[in-house]
């Protein structure tokens, strides 16, 4: 789908990474509704790409509810809110663990209920989901946030094949460790020597790209990274063994100390 003069709903759109996807978006001619919990962030960028701001928080579904009736006639769709959701189980309250499943994949799923069949009466559309490459594969600390981000994947597939044919493509994404912004880059943990890094705008392109070319899944991450994430669904037990050794824990550990205070 060709994104000139479409209209592109773009959930997260206060964080870095949904900064450089507005405005990627907003260069290959999109028109944007961005919507973040952060009026103060969310409302500058607007007026500078000439964009609609819609402030709302996704951990309340009368929120969403009244997000998408304000905006029904939405031609492209790019899930990328996220909490971070790091660290073990345990130390998660209950309601820490509702707000990021609601948020990280329960939002999702309610967005695109509703704008799928909109999408399908008019044989167009696009709805890209923004994972992980813990959507993938599943470090120390991460059983939460993998738990999203692993749902998110197996929604967007099983929704593929549900559109099929229809003229409404669904796309996924698969960030591994981003530099500059985003959440790990918040956390202030420092990676391994090896271990390597994508930009904010390495996944812009790709999302723009999954849209343009009706990609099932593009992985944004180093080929190191990549054949860890695909190796990992072949031999888990293998693969996990191989990442501790690593010291995958200790970057969890940094991670989750990091994103504390974003639960």
């Amino acid at each position: 789908m060709d994104v000139t003069g479409r209209t592109v709903l773009l959930t997260g759109a206060t964080g870095g990474i949904g900064h450089a996807i507005a405005r990627r978006l907003h260069a290959a001619g999109a028109v944007l509704v961005l919507t973040g919990r952060r009026a103060e962030v969310l409302e500058p960028l607007a007026a500078e790409l000439g964009a609609t701001a819609v402030a709302c928080d996704l951990a309340d579904p009368a929120a969403i509810d009244a997000l998408v009736a304000a905006h029904p006639d939405v031609d492209v769709v790019v899930n990328n809110a996220a909490l971070p959701a790091s660290g073990p189980l345990s130390g998660f309250t209950p309601a820490q663990v509702d707000r990021a499943m609601q948020v990280n994949l329960r939002a999702p799923i309610a967005i695109a209920h509703f704008y799928a069949s909109r999408m399908t009466t008019r044989s167009s559309g696009h709805l890209v989901f923004i994972s992980s490459l813990s959507g993938k594969s599943a470090a120390p600390g991460t059983s939460l946030y993998s738990a999203s981000k692993f749902g998110m994947r197996g929604f967007a597939w099983g929704l593929r094949e549900d559109l099929h044919g229809t003229g409404v493509g669904v796309s996924t994404v698969f960030p591994g460790f981003i530099r500059d912004a985003g959440m790990f880059a918040d956390s202030g943990a420092v990676l391994p020597k090896g271990v390597g890094s994508a930009t904010p705008e390495q996944v812009a392109d790709a999302v723009l790209r999954a849209i343009r070319k009706d990609k099932a899944e593009i992985d944004v991450a180093p080929v190191s990274l990549r054949v860890g994430a695909a190796f990992a669904g072949v031999a888990p037990q293998l693969s996990a063994s191989v990442s501790r050794r690593l010291g995958a824990s200790d970057i969890s550990s940094q991670i989750a100390a990091g994103q504390a205070d974003k639960r």
